[in-house]
């Protein structure tokens, strides 16, 4: 049941307030003791948790509830850097907010202001393109590069994924899936000439073009590529841990285990699976 007598507001200025006590004088001694640097690998575990949060309950899992609570966990993180930022006189929780919303409603003008008859999200995105371009030449004195704002250290497939729905959004795009779809096969073909030639910088290349080519196909067909990979990740774990398990009950030690053996713990643990709801 949702809890509809505490409005966002409210609830967002007591974490601030909270965060506010923690880090004062007769706060937390470890709260007071962080900054910038050391709340980083707080920040990206948080993010994750979230993301694993999400899969679960994308997938029929865990209940709404323990997504809430990542999310609240994340949004803590915002908070502690808004209040650091705030003791160097920097900026306030406040203005985070509001920066958000202006970025929102100046990126909508479909919604929030005069612009009439946007047709579909594929105007919506190449109009998103526009506006940051003029927002950077705002700020910079020039519009800078389509391919701007994908952090280099996220997930090279994401980046990938997200690099050529960038340059999607001013045309630079295949015009239908089977483009997208050939490409992936020569790229496979000159993987294939790259491995039989032994060249191990001729394979690296290959490889590399072949998941870009997916990353890209993932994208055309609106399935994201690590979001896939990471349900394979997690399909593999599970079946591989089921073979760990019946192994264990018939006293078979790992390592002795035939391959044919095995496989058919694998194939038992796929067909469990498909018999889950």
């Amino acid at each position: 049941m949702v809890d509809t007598t505490r409005t966002p507001g409210a609830e967002l200025e007591r974490l601030v307030d909270i965060m506010r006590r923690l880090r004062s004088e007769s706060g937390c001694p470890w709260d007071r003791e962080q900054d910038l640097r050391s709340l980083r690998p707080y920040l990206l575990e948080e993010a994750f948790e979230v993301l694993e949060e999400m899969d679960r309950v994308g997938y029929g899992g865990t209940p709404w509830r323990t997504f809430c609570e990542e999310l609240g966990d994340l949004l803590f993180q915002i908070v502690f850097h808004a209040q650091l930022a705030t003791e160097l006189g920097e900026f306030t929780m406040a203005d985070v907010s509001r920066s958000i919303s202006d970025k929102l409603t100046r990126r909508h003008p479909h919604v929030f202001g005069d612009l009439r008859g946007v047709d579909g999200a594929s105007q919506v995105l190449a109009n998103w393109a526009k506006l940051k371009a003029e927002e950077r030449k705002q700020k910079t004195g020039r519009e800078g590069s389509v391919l701007d704002g994908v952090p280099v250290a996220a997930p090279a497939l994401m980046r990938a994924e997200r690099l050529t729905e960038k340059a999607s959004r001013i045309g630079f795009d295949w015009p239908d899936l089977a483009g997208v779809r050939g490409k992936l096969a020569e790229e496979l073909d000159e993987l294939d000439e790259a491995i039989a030639s032994g060249d191990r910088d001729a394979i690296e290349h290959e490889l590399g073009d072949v998941l870009f080519s997916l990353a890209n196909l993932a994208r055309f067909i609106k399935a994201p590529a690590e979001d896939a990979l990471r349900m394979a990740i997690r399909r593999f774990t599970t079946r591989f841990q089921h073979i760990e398990s019946q192994l264990r009950a018939e006293g078979v030690p790992f390592g002795e285990a035939t391959l044919e053996h095995m496989e058919r713990h694998w194939q038992d643990a796929k067909v469990k699976e498909k018999s889950l709801p």
